[in-house]
């Protein structure tokens, strides 16, 4: 295993980070300050509220949902990335510019693939899904972004063993 080389964090190494990052062109920023998410909402709470797959109002007791813009805007990252939802969980846990856009700081619970998963199926029930990506799309495309088209792919990675075959065998 691994040993990290570790140094006592300073006090603005995580924005100077964040900063570092704004300055290379982040699309996760971008989107940030072109959509407004919070405008996602009443639609996201209609769907959640219609699916069959009931979401926790925590009036029952247990840890509360995770609030659905921040689900929505997961599903996006799993969109523009192709991620599964493992892979999303992982990412969210590994990246800096995924939490920031994401709202997260260092300490904050990230929900897991389980979690990702039963969101979209409840949206997906609900028939919403479609109707909140194009929604998201014609922002994109109204503030000149090239829209993602709302497809959500599982890209989980299978290794393969290497091909060698010799020219006269690949013609």
């Amino acid at each position: 295993m691994r040993e990290w080389k570790t140094k006592q964090p300073g006090f603005f190494d995580v924005e100077e980070r964040l900063a570092r990052l704004s300055g290379l062109g982040d699309q996760l920023e971008a989107f940030s300050r072109t959509v407004d998410f919070e405008a996602f909402r009443p639609d996201l709470d209609k769907a959640l509220a219609y699916s069959a797959l009931a979401y926790s109002d925590g009036s029952k007791g247990g840890r509360p949902p995770f609030d659905p813009v921040l689900m929505f805007k997961i599903l996006v990252i799993q969109t523009l990335h192709n991620l599964s939802d493992e892979r999303t969980e992982y990412l969210i846990n590994d990246r800096l510019s995924f939490m920031h856009f994401l709202g997260l700081g260092l300490s904050d619970r990230v929900p897991d693939a389980k979690t990702v998963w039963l969101f979209r199926e409840r949206l997906t029930q609900a028939g919403a899904i479609e109707g909140l990506f194009n929604r998201f799309d014609m922002i994109l495309r109204t503030a000149a972004y090239l829209p993602m088209s709302g497809q959500i792919l599982d890209a989980t990675l299978v290794a393969a063993p290497k091909q060698r075959n010799t020219n006269a065998e690949k013609a």
